[in-house]
């Protein structure tokens, strides 16, 4: 019998054996039959490269596209891996560059913007025959790669302020979130801004095995790794783009803004700043910088959004508001006389008024512009407490005020918006300290004039207020978020009542229906529409006068409440009415008419910049 130590050696020797057979079936299955061990074995790196999502698209109110995206190749490079033994005149030759700008794009003042160890973008928008080129030899470039990225195209290049653009992040929104990299692209003005968090999507990620030479064998781990990219949501916004092209028309060569509001759900119809610029001119380029401060320079101040930026002085807005708040305290009767000589005179105070009739309701003083009849109006609230406790009448008057939105951001979906400023009390205690201060001093007010300033934004929500007869609901410029459960803020649908009674407010749109029939705005009226509104002239003491007018149509069942501003333009019924006129005809209507185009080429020929 064989001894036991016999029997372990033949049965290690077996083991050995068939692990052997076993070794050597592999390798020859890995060197000879499969040849994609063989390449990966050859691998030297796991890049991880970045998938950047479509941004979200913006359609107007009818789903007329207004933004759309546009692929452009991007070349990136990491400093460290950027080998010195790089033919450099070659890559030169693709890009069409000298090596000069090949090591001013290379080299870069390494710091908090840049590092040597994080890619950075050393060519934007590769043309397609370097793109094509760099597909076919980028490996004998390591440290470089192309990178896809979307920029941002707009339609019919309108409404520039209100949709925004987008500009490459800065170093501050790289350290302060996980969600931007040096080289994105981020909202920075408009809607782009205000609604970044849902149109910028979210990134993807791709892993790659690459060889020595730089090539890419295969994705790692199969792709199991890798993250597809989320494209941004869809935004369909409340504008109405063929309003918002026709009333940037009729504002060229203008300064101002027009907002009109559907006074039914708060939604903005139209929101124009003039003067305004092509949008499509921040796209993304290598000619943006230049386009940027030319811009930037320009004396108009084309980057300022008068309508909801700019403050302005109401004027004669500002009457059936006081009138409205007048009756509602029981101060002043609806068919009050109040006679006009042409001025209004007390004490020190004079201010002129308008060549008419004597109002004997405020229907009328409303249709004459009657300055007289609303500074003892006005005069009646700020009293009411007694002719020596004018705190408390203002206080009374600015609780009113508030109500309707003004003193305040009324909360636009949009930034920035000025709040406008309405004066207090303790403001003219301030001001008027060692002295009192009564009504007459600050009788002003009661025209829109003093120190009350609201926003054009404002204006425009006043006139959708009355056109409700007291109440309005938050304006916004997104209606919905398409392929989306999100909603939009509730904020947007809540209604917000004025303690106003619906009588006082049809009273006071009695006179406004009467401002283009036999009123200050004669040459608004329009014949099959019940359009109701409002002149106004604000004091310039810069220049010519500010010609303003708000109005909603039609009377029963309002579709817009609009607000036209127009600096430098003169009374409110020579340039503001007939654009208001012709934007409302224009959005109810879908068209000018015959018999009204001569207003329409007037406005159009109109030049009131500045000519210095």
């Amino acid at each position: 019998m064989p001894s036991t130590h016999t029997n372990r050696q033949y049965i290690i020797r077996v083991l050995f054996l068939l692990g052997t057979c076993i070794l050597l079936a592999k390798t020859a299955q890995i060197q000879l039959l499969d040849s994609s061990y063989r390449d990966k074995a050859q691998t030297a790196a796991i890049n991880k490269y970045v998938l950047y999502p479509s941004r979200g698209l913006v359609y107007d109110r009818n789903e007329r596209l207004l933004t759309y995206n546009q692929p452009i190749y991007e070349l990136m490079v990491t400093y460290k891996q950027v080998s010195p033994d790089m033919d450099t005149m070659a890559m030169c030759n693709i890009l069409n560059i000298d090596k000069k700008d090949f090591k001013e794009r290379l080299n870069k003042t390494w710091g908090r913007r840049y590092s040597r160890s994080v890619p950075f973008s050393f060519m934007r928008r590769l043309s397609s025959e370097a793109y094509g080129q760099l597909q076919e030899s980028l490996h004998e470039f390591p440290g470089f790669y192309v990178q896809k990225r979307n920029i941002r195209g707009y339609h019919d290049s309108i409404a520039a302020h209100t949709l925004g653009y987008i500009s490459e992040v800065n170093p501050t929104q790289v350290e302060n979130t996980d969600i931007y990299a040096p080289g994105d692209y981020i909202g920075s003005t408009g809607l782009e801004s205000f609604y970044e968090n849902e149109l910028r999507g979210k990134k993807g990620i791709k892993y790659q095995l690459k060889d020595n030479l730089g090539r890419i064998v295969d994705d790692y781990k199969d792709g199991s790794l890798n993250q597809k990219a989320i494209s941004g949501k869809d935004l369909k916004i409340s504008i109405d783009a063929e309003l918002q092209k026709y009333g940037e028309l009729l504002m060229n060569n203008k300064l101002g803004s027009i907002v009109a509001i559907e006074p039914a759900t708060g939604e903005i119809l139209t929101m124009i700043s003039a003067p305004t610029y092509n949008p499509n001119l921040l796209s993304i380029s290598r000619e943006r910088g230049q386009l940027f401060n030319t811009l930037t320079n320009d004396p108009l101040n084309p980057f300022f959004n008068r309508a909801v930026s700019a403050k302005y002085p109401p004027g004669s807005l500002f009457k059936p508001i006081v009138g409205l708040i007048a009756m509602q305290e029981k101060v002043w009767e609806y068919n009050r006389f109040v006679p006009c000589t042409g001025a209004y005179w007390n004490v020190n105070r004079f201010l002129g008024c308008h060549d008419h009739p004597s109002a004997y309701t405020i229907g009328k003083a409303i249709q004459y512009s009657c300055n007289s009849y609303f500074c003892e109006t006005f005069k009646s609230i700020i009293d009411k407490e007694g002719f020596h406790n004018p705190n408390k009448g203002l206080d009374l008057f600015n609780s009113y005020l508030y109500e309707f939105g003004l003193g305040q951001d009324l909360g636009i979906d949009f930034q920035p918006e000025k709040s406008g400023n309405i004066p207090t009390s303790k403001y003219y205690n301030k001001l008027y300290k060692g002295s009192s201060w009564r009504s007459p001093t600050i009788v002003s007010l009661g025209i829109g004039q003093g120190e009350v300033q609201l926003t054009n934004l404002q204006m425009a929500n006043l006139a959708a207020i009355i056109a409700n007869r007291g109440h309005y609901y938050t304006p916004h410029l997104v209606k919905d978020f398409i392929n989306s459960d999100d909603t939009i803020d509730e904020k947007y649908t809540t209604r917000k009542n004025v303690s106003i009674d619906s009588i006082h407010f049809e009273r006071v749109i009695d006179g406004m229906a009467n401002v283009t029939v036999g009123g200050t705005a004669t040459w608004s009226h329009i014949s099959d529409i019940t359009l109701c509104g409002k002149t106004g002239t604000a004091q310039n003491p810069h220049g010519k006068d500010h010609s303003i007018f708000f109005a909603f149509a039609p009377r029963e069942n309002p579709q817009i409440a609009i607000a036209v501003y127009v600096e430098n333009a003169g009374d409110g019924g020579r340039f503001a009415a007939p654009i208001a006129s012709l934007m409302i005809e224009k959005y109810i209507k879908n068209e000018i008419r015959d018999n009204r185009k001569y207003i329409e080429d007037f406005i159009l020929k109109a030049d009131l910049l500045p000519k210095s």
